[in-house]
């Protein structure tokens, strides 16, 4: 099969889809792999890399989606790389796809097989490809609310960890998944006063009992939410519900009772967001104001620390990579519910059921279109 690793598009997405062991490992089973000059630079790796790993380097990017088999990425296709889609093509990358549906028309339409990242789903419910970066802009959430909370970034100019006779910072965190318990390792880390608001009590209990009480758990209902927001000064969204839309968990009336110079960081705006007032930012513009509290929605945090990133990013794809490239994303399927349950569009539909529904369309069963 042959492979392709284009440079990403989006605005300071410094990650790159493959490395360069990657690269050998995959030649190493046959195949060939394409890569477009340039691509590993921001994340620290350079062109001579790759061809010393045995990839072919490729200046244009239209050559390296026109000559692949099989697309690997990092973030969801573009505006500008949608006009490579073709029938057939495989793209493996994070699609997020419920809040766009732009590009889910284009993804059926051009008939694209596309294999999310974020819904590849283990038996025990894991989402291996989800976890590295849920845990690298958790722990990313704390360090720029902090950052934002200082005055001359508009923020409150509170200290997040205090002093001796000045008290902490309030972080509230809304979710007690990945996201969500590395957010709560740094702020406690850090010396704040840590909130964490789950709906599912076993969870709570187990957050409870690795933190040893240090960090407060409340059971998840608007009420909480609202007087928890009220209080906070660093509010963290660490929602998920895979391959759907965030709930809008804190309304707008929230957001205007809270403290003048508040931060928001919605780690959740990939899937649409769990703040009323959430909208996508870049690393470009990574912040507005709304009723004087700072809002960080950045969609592609994790771009940010790109070294660690894409290495973190890499082990956990390339397993599931490899399946795909030796068996073909047919017979990979039938053999792994994992990556069945990655698949979100096939031959020119909707095959992923939260993904219809977050858009209002319709969907098929994967197995009445193989």
């Amino acid at each position: 099969m042959i492979i392709g690793v284009p440079k990403e598009i989006k605005d300071h997405e410094t990650r790159v889809a493959l490395v360069p062991s990657s690269v050998t490992a995959l030649r190493e089973h046959g195949h060939e792999v394409l890569v477009q000059t340039g691509a590993g630079l921001g994340s620290t790796i350079p062109d001579s890399d790759y061809v010393a790993a045995g990839a072919m380097m490729i200046d244009r990017a239209a050559d390296v989606w026109s000559k692949s088999d099989l697309v690997v990425k990092v973030k969801e296709p573009q505006s500008a790389e949608t006009p490579f889609f073709r029938p057939g093509l495989t793209l493996f990358t994070y699609l997020h796809l419920a809040p766009l549906p732009a590009l889910t028309s284009e993804l059926v339409n051009s008939k694209v097989n596309a294999v999310a990242y974020e819904t590849i789903r283990e038996e025990d419910g894991s989402l291996p490809l989800l976890t590295p970066m849920s845990e690298v802009a958790g722990r990313m959430s704390v360090q720029v609310g902090a950052q934002y909370l200082e005055a001359p970034n508009g923020g409150r100019g509170i200290l997040l960890g205090g002093i001796p006779g000045v008290a902490p910072a309030n972080v509230v965190i809304i979710g007690g998944g990945v996201v969500g318990h590395n957010a709560a390792k740094i702020a406690t880390g850090l010396g704040a006063d840590v909130t964490l608001i789950d709906k599912n009590l076993n969870r709570l209990r187990e957050i409870d009992d690795i933190f040893n009480g240090h960090v407060m758990t409340l059971a998840s209902n608007s009420w909480t939410i609202g007087e928890a927001v009220r209080n906070a000064d660093l509010v963290v969204g660490a929602v998920l519900v895979p391959g759907a839309a965030a709930p809008r968990l804190v309304k707008h009336e929230m957001i205007k009772r809270m403290k003048k110079g508040a931060v928001i960081v919605d780690v959740a705006i990939d899937q649409g967001g769990c703040f009323e007032t959430a909208k996508p930012t870049t690393h470009s513009h990574p912040t507005y104001v709304v009723d004087d509290v700072v809002h960080y929605c950045v969609s592609n945090m994790p771009a940010a620390v790109p070294h660690t990133s894409t290495y973190g990013l890499t082990n956990a794809t390339f397993p599931y990579l490899l399946e795909i490239a030796n068996k073909g994303l047919e017979r990979a399927s039938m053999e792994s519910n994992a990556i069945r349950e990655g698949i979100n569009t096939y031959r020119g539909e909707i095959v992923y059921p939260a993904v219809a529904e977050s858009q209002g369309r319709k969907w098929k069963d994967l197995a009445a279109v193989l």
